[in-house]
């Protein structure tokens, strides 16, 4: 199988992934409104982008875009606001991965995708909700950013980031051990530290504890 071959096997390897996550793990995040929820979607998808690239990062996040349009209520709408949310936190932290390829440029990357998408959702939010909410006037979209807007998309790209952060390495060896990665490849510099485990498995508990409590669970 050529590399070629291989690069596009593996990307619809992830953007299978993606969707399947989508359409079998979302999970309400919030009680209020009803279509606020959350799937791992976004991980995958960065992982895609941490091995691949940026540009593969946004072609995965499109194609997973599209398939999505067989499962969403919000038709293009939604179809926009998947590609934007998840092509400005995944092709944010391969950006930065690209010219920063060691554990803490992953690091940095997530952290620099999560505060620009929760920037970008915000503003989008605004924009987008009374388009297909029309019985939400852009006033009353503007009260909901503060109090439910912002903490929902800061949960979604924490868990997003807390759990590309854990699956990298993994996902990344079991790669060049199937041989769809060269032996060379590698996967950062140096090893995850058990702080950085400990970050970033407090960071994925901590968002779904407060998901939990959003939702009246505990």
């Amino acid at each position: 199988m050529s590399v070629k071959t291989k690069r596009l096997v593996l990307l619809a390897v992830f953007v299978a992934l993606a969707y399947a996550c989508s359409l079998y793990i979302r999970i309400p995040a919030m009680p209020v409104p009803p279509f606020l929820k959350y799937e791992p979607k976004d991980a995958i998808l960065t992982l895609a982008g941490f091995i691949m690239g940026p540009l593969a990062a946004l072609s995965a996040a499109v194609a997973a875009a599209l398939l999505e349009l067989s499962i969403s209520e919000h038709g293009i709408f939604g179809l926009l606001m998947n590609i934007v949310s998840s092509g400005a936190f995944c092709c944010t932290a391969a950006v930065v991965y690209r010219y920063k390829r060691t554990i803490w440029g992953a690091v940095l990357g997530l952290s620099a995708g999560w505060l620009f998408t929760v920037v970008v959702m915000m503003l989008w939010n605004f924009l987008i909700v009374p388009l297909y909410m029309p019985h939400v006037s852009h006033s009353q979209a503007a009260a909901m950013l503060i109090p439910v807007f912002l903490p929902f998309n800061a949960l979604k790209y924490g868990l997003s980031a807390g759990l590309a952060a854990l699956l990298y390495k993994p996902v990344k060896r079991m790669l060049v051990r199937t041989n769809f990665l060269p032996a060379s490849a590698t996967v950062a510099q140096g090893k995850i530290s058990m702080a950085l485990l400990l970050a970033a498995s407090f960071l994925i508990a901590a968002c779904a504890l407060f998901i939990l409590l959003w939702n009246g669970i505990l």
